[in-house]
């Protein structure tokens, strides 16, 4: 199915290039999602008329996202978790966990931008994970884990 992106899209293309994706990829992913439209005449017509304003609302993002990525770029969060004698947490920290103190601490992070590499964090330790704000700002937030003997 032939789209046009409404906004960039990891691995696929920028604002306004005409793709060629899987029909269900398309119809149950990007489209719903308002990242694409079917590439139909007059679709391409309506884009080209609106192409200023998508423009200038992706750059807007995009600040705003460089804007938040620089306040939140080295922050440290701080978690504590029941552990054992060893160090190992009952149970781990996931990312759900991690934008759950980020937002404690005022940032504004959903979270599905966590991005945790090794998987949950399953020991007392410091660890780093990257925080994807867009598709062009990641930055890096450490988490310390301190364990709990209770």
């Amino acid at each position: 199915m032939q789209i046009i992106l409404l906004d960039k899209v990891v691995n696929l293309g920028n604002l306004g290039e005409i793709v060629k994706v899987k029909d269900g990829y398309a119809r149950n992913f990007l489209i719903p999602a308002g990242r694409a439209r079917r590439a139909t005449e007059a679709a391409k017509a309506e884009f080209e008329a609106k192409r200023a304003e998508l423009e200038k609302a992706a750059a807007e993002k995009l600040a705003a996202a460089q804007a938040s990525g620089e306040k939140l770029n080295g922050t440290t969060v701080k978690l504590s978790q029941k552990a054992g004698v060893d160090g190992r947490l009952f149970g781990s920290v996931t990312n759900a966990d991690i934008a759950e103190a980020l937002k404690a601490q005022g940032f504004d992070v959903v979270k599905s931008q966590v991005r945790m590499p090794n998987g949950p964090i399953k020991t007392v330790s410091a660890s780093t994970v990257e925080v994807a704000l867009h598709t062009d700002v990641v930055v890096e937030v450490s988490v310390e884990v301190a364990g709990d003997h209770a």
